[in-house]
């Protein structure tokens, strides 16, 4: 099977007034549909710059990444964003003021979907992550950091992405709703095909990943 996302020989390095240096040089990783894959590391070591590039949030790099065999550098990186991949971050990124269901119809309106019934989807896809109806009226700010989370989880894969990508997804979490929101990570990728990339420094979710790329902290001057 041709991995759906590759990456040559990818450096990147951070330049400012007082400093000049590789976070991390020369990576050559590949990532398949129906596994889940966990990027680990200690601060600094560039995970979650990894992720920004992956997503294509960063295009400061030298090397290639390759999603389907197309150069990410040469492909829309909107549509891209808005199609291929979904992100979830650790914060949630949620709109406090809006409920549950509200949150993922506006990730709907954004992406333009044709979709008829906006609000039974946005039910349906709480549904599979295991919110039923009452959470989806709820404001945001009245759900659990875990509810909060499976929206997040919802929310990105209201336009049915390929690649689903977790920056510290169960950071903020108690060992149980961890190992909730885990379960909902394996079933996208094990029973529903996605490709799951996590970054996090727990010890449960490297675990269950299929594949483990560490990362370590290179910083090498320029």
């Amino acid at each position: 099977m041709e991995p759906i996302l590759r990456l040559e020989n990818v450096s990147y390095r951070y330049k400012d007034a007082a400093k000049d240096e590789y976070v991390f040089q020369d990576l050559s990783y590949e990532f398949n549909e129906g596994k889940i894959y966990v990027i680990k590391g200690k601060s600094g070591s560039g995970k979650t710059t990894l992720l920004s590039l992956i997503s294509g949030l960063e295009k400061r790099y030298k090397g290639k990444i390759y999603y389907n065999d197309k150069d990410l550098s040469k492909v829309n990186l909107d549509k891209y964003r808005n199609s291929d991949i979904g992100i979830i971050f650790q914060s949630y990124n949620l709109l406090v003021h809006l409920s549950a269901s509200e949150n993922i119809i506006l990730s709907m309106d954004i992406n333009k979907l044709k979709i008829k019934n906006k609000k039974a989807k946005a039910i349906e896809l709480l549904k599979q992550v295991g919110l039923d109806e009452s959470h989806a009226k709820r404001r945001v700010l009245k759900l659990s950091g875990g509810e909060q989370q499976r929206v997040a989880i919802a929310r990105s894969l209201s336009y049915n992405p390929k690649i689903i990508i977790a920056d510290e997804p169960t950071g903020n979490l108690d060992k149980d709703t961890e190992k909730e929101i885990l379960e909902i990570f394996k079933k996208l990728a094990h029973e529903e095909n996605k490709c799951v990339i996590i970054v996090t420094h727990s010890e449960n979710v490297c675990k269950m990943a299929d594949k483990v790329y560490e990362l370590k902290k290179n910083n090498k001057k320029v």
